[in-house]
């Protein structure tokens, strides 16, 4: 059985299975919905049920609230309809313009970046390239099933190997096999590209990056997306971490200071301890920009890392800094221990 999905106010519509949600047939159909985690975590597919009903996969509480729920609201990877179903979602434009494909790749170096952060390199077979833009990400497809989602941490035209940035979490299926017995040639295989995080090139605004830990690694494919469009918009960079350790590639961070002329960049620093000899910002990632930019209502925000720090900041510089919600832009990253609190 299937039913027919319309998006409003496109007028787009598509099927969906039974049993499937609506993200994924979207996804399957070639519509832009906009999402990031697929798993209810992040709640960027949220959208109206204008038509119709749906019934909700677990989800976390903080991505979609009983009032929202009230009011209409879903999580478009959670909601499986019923029967025909109209919904309210804002579309991106240019998410399905490179399609999803699964491929094997070969890890060609793990390299690390700090205590508990490798950086992956993988090459994909020959003639073969994997169409993307910068900020999005692929899955690992893993032999019991499972995925594990890692965003592309280099722009697309970067010729070189693939970089990931992972994060060690331990007793993590596939970040202890990253920092344990992974070696180089071995075979990986992954889908891709995912995910609606990627720079809204038709804008002129000033931009906001906002990343904490291996957040930063889409935040990196865009500075370099940008500086391969010879872009001209400011940018400011603010990567939180705990201990100066997170800032796995500050100095980067800070050579694109020095070289870019419309480039800013704020580390921030919130549990330091008196060995690090911090002097720089301390505090919370996310206040840190309202300190410096009260106003943000000419600003775009891509935000990429904890879900509390997405989530704290796209609510408070909504409601006290003027930014206009639709230019919030996030990727959440969620772990298995977070997604068990659904």
């Amino acid at each position: 059985m299937t039913f027919q999905i319309t998006v409003q106010p496109s007028g787009h519509h598509y099927e969906c299975e039974q049993d499937e949600t609506v993200l994924a047939a979207a996804i399957r159909s070639g519509i832009g919905l906009p999402y990031g985690c697929k798993n209810g975590a992040c709640g960027s597919c949220k959208g109206k049920v204008v038509e119709g009903t749906i019934h909700h996969k677990p989800h976390q509480p903080r991505a979609l609230s009983e009032q929202e729920k009230l009011q209409g609201y879903a999580l478009m990877c959670c909601a499986v309809p019923e029967g025909d179903v109209t919904i309210e979602a804002r579309e991106v434009g240019g998410s399905t313009d490179y399609p999803v494909r699964k491929m094997p790749t070969r890890v060609t170096g793990i390299r690390r970046a700090a205590p508990d952060v490798a950086i992956l390199s993988l090459q994909l077979p020959a003639n073969e390239a994997l169409a993307y833009r910068a900020g999005q990400y692929v899955e690992f497809l893993l032999k019991d099933g499972k995925r594990r989602a890692y965003s592309i941490a280099n722009a697309p035209s970067f010729s070189g190997p693939l970089e990931l940035h992972i994060r060690h979490l331990p007793g993590g299926l596939f970040t202890d096999h990253v920092f344990s017995t992974m070696k180089e040639r071995d075979i990986l295989r992954f889908e891709g590209p995912l995910g609606t995080f990627f720079l809204r090139e038709e804008s002129n605004k000033p931009i906001v990056l906002l990343a904490s830990g291996t957040g930063f690694a889409p935040v990196k494919a865009l500075v370099e997306h940008m500086m391969h469009l010879k872009s001209e918009r400011p940018v400011h960079l603010y990567w939180g971490g705990r201990r100066p350790q997170d800032l796995y590639m500050h100095a980067l961070c800070e050579q694109w200071a020095r070289e870019l002329p419309h480039f800013r960049y704020v580390p921030v620093i919130s549990d330091a301890l008196p060995e690090d000899a911090w002097t720089g910002r301390a505090g919370y990632v996310h206040a840190a920009v309202m300190q410096d930019i009260p106003d943000l209502s000419g600003y775009q925000v891509y935000a990429c890392g904890a879900p509390v720090m997405v989530d704290s900041a796209r609510s408070d510089y909504v409601a006290q800094c003027g930014l206009p919600a639709e230019e919030f832009y996030a990727d959440a990253f969620t772990t298995e221990a977070d997604l068990a609190q659904s």
